[in-house]
């Protein structure tokens, strides 16, 4: 729904997102009771820029990612690959987190090709000569 309610934005499709979790509802293979929920979320907040803001839509998921984060170990543990479930949790995870790795990201481009970064720990921009000749 993020991803339908950015490209509307963007390419100015006027998606109506309750509209769509209506006939998801009962049209597509996806059937899911969260559809309710969703029709009913953006009915109430149709600009909602994501259905995580909505408080119950989050309350539920933080009741219940614990058991997801369960089922994403036992698959790991028994070598079966889960990868929407996987991307569907580092989604939630970075979406609700202050600090993500981009930094990790800005170190490697500043050692392959000096364009610097900026640190957490204090303002401006820097670079670091990584290696010596």
């Amino acid at each position: 729904f993020a991803l339908l309610q950015h490209a509307s934005i963007t390419y100015k499709y006027e998606l109506h997102l309750n509209e769509i979790a209506r006939i998801w509802r009962g049209g597509c293979i996806i059937r899911s009771a969260l559809l309710t929920t969703m029709f009913d979320n953006y009915t109430s907040f149709p600009d909602l820029p994501n259905a995580m803001l909505n408080s119950n839509i989050a309350l539920l998921l933080e009741t219940n990612q614990n058991g997801m984060r369960f089922i994403i170990k036992t698959g790991i543990d028994s070598g079966i690959p889960m990868p929407v479930l996987m991307s569907s949790l580092a989604y939630f995870d970075s979406y609700r987190s202050g600090q993500l790795p981009a930094n990790l990201i800005q170190s490697q481009r500043d050692y392959f090709g000096a364009h610097t970064y900026e640190r957490n720990d204090r303002s401006g921009i820097f670079h670091t000569q990584w290696t010596t000749s």
